[in-house]
């Protein structure tokens, strides 16, 4: 049986590298100043940063039933089935919507609401196709990444309040204070939400308390101290040399587990504005390893 992996663009996978890995990417819509744009497809990061810190109005869409319709059909007609792995449902409506246009396809089509963003959910999308190649049919691979879906967790320090208080994810006043004593919030994307975690003074101290939560967590909650059964994930929102260096770090820090680095998906630097830094960590499947 042929079984097609699509992921949205939030995934942080490129259209290039779908290419190269044996998946598919829906992009994903943009609003910017009234005009539509698609990640990945006429918006690049670079781009998006641009226009975000020359102040134009930024909004969130999801993708439009005709284009995730249009992405199945097509793919159907190659495959037996596909799997689709959209972001988290806590996030966005799209998994929702996926959820009830898949009802009309007889089980051809499964969506899968492991809620999970940005490498986490890439890494969903290539555990997806490994399970694939080991014979697993649709349904199957959707009931294992639901059934481990918490066994993830992104942790995500900001430069800025700017944008946390534009989204409304904090008050005006709680940002100007915030600005005014230098705070760098730590947030948690655990599950559906993204959520305050902690609060440092300066980016080398949140950088340690993602630390040390990744420590306890791969200790107390996924039960592999050393992370020799742990993919472990670095991103960042225009901040490579940064993520580079957090990633040196975990890797001398856990030299048993695979470290990768990438940037935050478009959707979640809508809220946090550049120059974040997140660590991740994302358990390996049992049937996988």
């Amino acid at each position: 049986m042929k079984i097609a992996i699509v992921a949205d663009s939030n995934s942080g996978i490129t259209q290039d590298e779908a290419k190269e890995l044996g998946v598919s990417v829906l992009p994903m819509p943009f609003m910017i100043d009234g005009t539509v744009y698609y990640e990945g497809i006429d918006l690049s990061h670079e781009e998006f940063y641009k226009k975000m810190e020359e102040g134009a109005d930024i909004t969130t869409s999801q993708p439009s039933p005709k284009d995730v319709l249009e992405c199945w059909d097509s793919l159907l007609e190659e495959y037996d089935q596909v799997v689709y792995i959209p972001m988290s449902s806590g996030l966005s409506g799209s998994c929702q919507t996926a959820l009830m246009l898949a009802e009309d396809y007889d089980g051809r089509v499964q969506v899968v609401n492991n809620q999970r963003i940005s490498v986490t959910q890439r890494q969903s999308a290539l555990d997806a196709k490994d399970l694939a190649a080991k014979g697993y049919c649709a349904e199957e691979i959707k009931d294992i990444l639901e059934a481990t879906r918490f066994d993830s967790i992104i942790y995500i320090t900001v430069d800025t309040l700017k944008y946390l208080k534009k989204g409304g994810r904090i008050t005006p006043a709680a940002a100007a204070l915030g600005t005014l004593l230098k705070i760098k919030p730590v947030l948690t994307i655990e599950g559906e939400k993204l959520d305050a975690f902690s609060k440092a003074r300066t980016m080398k101290q949140a950088r340690q308390t993602m630390l040390t939560a990744l420590a306890h967590d791969l200790e107390e909650r996924l039960g592999d101290k050393d992370a020799g059964h742990t993919y472990l994930q670095i991103a960042h929102t225009c901040n490579e040399e940064a993520a580079e260096e957090l990633a040196e770090t975990v890797k001398e820090l856990y030299p048993l587990a695979p470290v990768f680095a990438a940037p935050l998906s478009l959707s979640i630097g809508c809220h946090i504005g550049p120059g974040a830094l997140a660590v991740a960590c994302t358990k390996k499947l049992k049937e996988l390893e």
